[in-house]
Parts: structure tokens; sequence; C-alpha cells
């Protein structure tokens, strides 16, 4: 049940019209404020912390845990305070502002603030390394840095921003430690406690600035896990398509509260008018997270939604099931970031109600969500899956258009309906939408290579890089990335082509298969397909011939497995920090050519 059931929220649907849309100024912070004034002092944002360092057990829960709570007037009213505080620390509209702050109070209430001052947030993954780090705020060209004491550390000893950053800000989220003096020191920057006493002064609502639709609000990086990270432009017109979408087509509602473990995504909740719960975890390293906090933040709060990636999915599957554990307030679930795996689904579901869903995404950072498919739909196409059809993402949200075309490198400057391909047919998943993203930050090159302007609607398709196919009833089916396919070769010439998903899907079949993975090998001057596999360990597999017997038979059973006759025992694949799905096949692509003679 939801907690605010019999509130009346029929006045917050009365500017529910889309600037995205309507060509109208926009600021998603309109949303914000509208709540603030229909339902003040319902709560907008809880942040759970766990105190003490050992382990926790849950006959100690209520000991070891406490949480900080904002209503949606206090929040609206503390980004005001900082939107002020902002300008008169010389930050102003138009300057971009690196955001490196854990998810707390101060998160939620800076962010609102840096929108509602028309300053550009850039947001950035910690976990894609420090290269990557120094590479995107070279290319950012940021005027301010704003961060916890340690981003400011780092950056001081790496040289983040340096030439760019004009101001400084440091926000110590409330943490217990240095004295504010020695803190600036360390950090070289003011504090945001400090700054907001000194330029506190009559509580008066902010004017907040109001951008055209199409104006860059944010700038996100993707988390580099498939490549370089590109700075993905954000508008206000494309977060309102995103809220219209959670709204439409996932059927979240006003009064609603969701356990949010995904930065971004938290923002989204207040913007809904519901509660975003924020749990006690690394969101760069969802695996590590203790599932003991996140049920008890489930269970505080009576959350109605939950929001994770893969990793997290399976993390809380596995534990739901070792103590029984249910969750009945839960009414719906959504899993995002990398296609979740037919057992994880299957596992979380036995702790939710009959007839929750787990609502599976498809998208990037520079198009999301793009569609969707509910887990009874899903389970419905495992036969499919496990035969090489690739993995079903569902039909396309509201107002999203989706193609498929040629699979190619180059650069496609203008679209035409005749690069379209028929149902069945494997090609690049090509989409347009409200929620699409025009550009990448300063990367004119990256621009080019995956957009495609479409004259008719004066607007740019994005290609996403995935290779796909629409079915004959409109479904998207997943078959892996274009960089991850094999093309192979004999007497030099094209051969075959071998696509991840499809392959992967079949071979995991195998009840010793953890997960496999293909690449491509030289041969003798030729390209062969090699599949690398990472075993159960929880299962027992001494007969190394016998497995690849097994392997090759079922091989030879597909015709998108057909020829492949290498086969390499990964001890552990190397993957993304986020996900824990994504697979570097780059580095296993290394490894096994390192591996093969020839």
């Amino acid at each position: 049940m939801s907690p605010l059931r019999g509130t009346d929220f029929s006045t917050l649907h009365c500017d529910d019209s889309s600037p995205s849309t309507m060509g109208c100024d926009a600021n998603i912070c309109r949303h914000l404020k509208q709540a603030a004034r229909v339902i003040p002092h319902h709560l907008a944002v809880a942040v759970q912390k766990a105190r003490g360092s050992g382990p926790f057990n849950q006959s100690c829960a209520p000991a070891n845990l406490s949480y900080q709570e904002l209503d949606f007037v206090s929040l609206d009213r503390q980004s005001d305070a900082i939107a002020f505080a902002l300008n008169a620390h010389g930050i102003k509209r138009g300057m971009k502002a690196v955001l490196m702050v854990t998810p707390s109070l101060d998160f939620f209430a800076l962010t609102f603030g840096l929108f509602k001052a028309g300053v550009i947030p850039i947001l950035v993954d910690p976990g894609m390394g420090i290269n990557n780090l120094k590479q995107c705020f070279v290319e950012a060209a940021p005027d301010v840095f704003i961060g916890i004491p340690k981003a400011h550390i780092a950056r001081r000893l790496f040289g983040w921003g340096k030439g760019s950053v004009k101001c400084l800000l440091n926000v110590d989220s409330g943490k217990p430690g240095l004295s504010a003096k020695l803190t600036q020191m360390l950090t070289g920057a003011p504090s945001l406690a400090s700054l907001l006493r000194l330029h506190s002064g009559e509580q008066i609502e902010y004017p907040m600035v109001m951008l055209k639709p199409d104006e860059m609000a944010a700038i996100l990086f993707t988390s580099g896990s498939t490549g370089t990270p590109k700075g993905v432009v954000y508008s206000h017109g494309m977060f309102e398509a995103q809220i219209q979408a959670l709204k439409n087509d996932y059927g979240i509602a006003h009064g609603e509260r969701d356990l949010a473990t995904f930065p971004l995504f938290s923002l989204f909740g207040p913007a809904l008018g519901m509660a975003s719960i924020v749990p006690e975890m690394d969101a760069s390293k969802p695996i590590t997270a203790n599932p003991e906090f996140l049920f008890a933040a489930i269970e505080k709060y009576q959350c109605s939604n939950i929001f994770v990636n893969p990793a997290l999915l399976e993390r809380l599957g596995r534990a739901g099931e070792l103590k029984q554990h249910k969750l009945p307030s839960v009414q719906r679930v959504i899993s995002a970031g990398a296609p979740a795996t037919i057992a994880s689904i299957a596992r979380f579901s036995q702790m939710l109600s009959q007839g929750v869903p787990i609502l599976n995404s498809y998208g990037a950072t520079e198009s999301l969500p793009i569609s969707m498919i509910a887990s009874d739909a899903l389970l419905a196409t495992t036969e499919i899956t496990d035969n090489g059809g690739g993995i079903c993402v569902g039909r396309g949200i509201k107002g999203v258009d989706i193609g498929i075309i040629e699979i190619s490198e180059e650069v496609i400057p203008g679209w035409d309906d005749a690069l379209l391909l028929n149902s069945g047919e494997i090609g690049e998943i090509v989409v347009r939408g409200p929620m699409v993203s025009q550009s990448y930050y300063q990367r004119d090159s990256a621009t080019a290579a995956a957009k495609i302007w479409d004259e008719a609607t004066q607007t740019y398709r994005h290609r996403m890089g995935d290779l796909g196919y629409l079915d004959t009833e409109g479904r998207l089916w997943m078959c892996g990335r274009k960089a991850h396919r094999v093309d192979t070769t004999h007497n030099g010439q094209f051969a075959k082509r071998y696509y991840s998903i499809p392959c992967e899907r079949i071979f995991n079949t195998h009840p010793n298969v953890k997960r496999s993975a293909l690449v491509g090998v030289t041969v003798a001057n030729e390209i062969e397909p090699l599949i690398c596999i990472e075993l159960d360990q929880s299962l027992v597999c001494n007969k190394s011939q016998q497995l690849y017997q097994d392997l090759i038979t079922i091989a030879e059973q597909f015709a998108q497995t057909k020829g492949i006759r290498r086969f390499l025992i990964h001890p552990d694949f190397p993957v993304d920090v986020r996900h824990n799905a994504k697979i570097f096949r780059e580095k296993l692509a290394v490894w096994a050519q390192s591996q093969t003679k020839g």
C-alpha cells in the first residue's frame, strides 16, 4: 500500500505537459516547487547511515542504522538557499560545475540548487578510473569543482580541472572528522556550510532560471565500460521526457517511495512527487552493497518501487533466497544498465508478491529509457534466448521510434527510411525520441559517428552501437555490441559473422558454464571465433575434455554457433565495477590471443 494513499494529488497534474514537446522553457526543478506547494511536509528524501565499521547483523539493525530526512518544502528551500549562495560565490548561469558528492541530503539540495541557478552539473562515475576521470575533466573544462574532501584531495593530487576551474566548494555531507579550518587547508576549498552561513538572509524564493528545452542543462559522462567515456549533453527537455516516461510507461505515481540505488535516478524521485530512499552503499560498486541495509530501508519506509542494476538484483535475490525474505510493500522493480539474467529475475521474484513485475529497461546514457519488458513476458522468451535468438528488451517507450540499419562503421550524415532493414534482420539499433541526446560535449567526431540528422523531424537519431532486430510483433531483440561481433575469414575473405549474445546464451545453457564471452583470434592470418568460458565454481568440473566435447556438440546444433571449435577457460572474467555484468571482451580478446598458437 502506498504510504500516502488517500492524499489528493490532482493539483499536481495541472502543469503536466512536457516542455520538450510543447516548446516551452523548462527546468526540472519546477516539479519540486510544485510538490513543495501541494505536499510540503511529505517525505522527499531519506538517506540511510550505518554507524560503526563492524559487520552488520540483523539483531543490532536499529542501533546501527539511522536516517536523515527532508520533506519537499525543506528540500525546495535548501536548494533555493544554495542557489543564492552559489551566485554570491561567483557561480552563475551557464558555468559548468563538476559534482563529486556522495549520495546525501547535500547531494539532492546541491543538484537542485545548481539546476535552479542554471549552472550545468558535470556528473562522472568515480569507478571509471583515474586516467579516464582526468580526461573527462580536460574535455569538459569545468569552471567549478564541488566535491567531498576526498574528491578535492584527489583533484589536487591528479590535477583535475587544472587551468579551467575558477571556483571551489567543499561538501562534507555532515560527516564528523577534521575541523573546518584544517579541511579547508587540505582541500583548498571553502565549505558549503560556511558559504550558506555567510550568505544566509531572508527566506525568499529563488527566481529559477528557465532554459530552452534543447539548451544544455547537464553533462553526464558515460561509464567508459565499452570505450572511452564521453560527455553526453542533457537538456531539461530530455529530463522532462524521462519524467513523462516514468509516469506514463512505468506507472510511477505521486506518493510512492523508491529505494534509489543509482544517484541520477534518485533525483527523479522528488521530481515525480515520490520519496527517494537512499541506502548506505557505494553506488559505483553495487555488488559490494550489504543486502540487510537495503532490506531494512525498504521495510522502514515501505518502499513501493526499487531501482537496481543486474548485479544488485542478483545480490539481493541470493540474500533473499537464503533467508526466505519477502518484500510485501514493493509494487514494481526497475532493472537497467545491462541485461539481467533469467535466473536472477526468477530468484528475485520469489521475494515479491504475486503479479509484481520486474521491469527490464533498455537504453544508454545517451538515450534512456528506450524500451521495456516485464518479467513475466521476458520469462516467456527464455527458450528463444537459449536457442540463440538474442535477448528480448520489449517494445519502445511511448514517443520513441526504433529502427534497424545495416551494420557499418561509416558516418551517416542524413536519415533516409530506405536505410531500414526488414523485421527479423539483424543490424544496428537506431532510436529517435524526446529523451534521446543530440550531441556529445566537445567530441565532434564521436557525435558524427553516433548521430544521424533527420530532416523531417529536425532532430538527430542516435546509433546505439548495439546490434539487434525487430520481430513481427514490434519487439526489440538485443544481439550484443556492434564492436563485439566477430567476422571470421577464410583465404583472407569474409566467411561468417558471429554475434556475442546469441552465441554466449547458447553456451551458457551448459550446467558447468557460469558465463561465456565471444572473441576473435588470429590463427595463420585468418580470424577465427573463440569462446572464453568462466565456470560455475559451485559445481565440480574436473573433466575438461568432456566439457570441450559437450561445447563442440552444442555449437554444431545451432546455426548461430556452428563452426566454433575453440574454447578457453578463464578463471574470472574482467567486468565493469558498476554493473558486474558488462564483460571487458577487449581484455579477454588480448588474453585469448596470447593463449592461442598460430
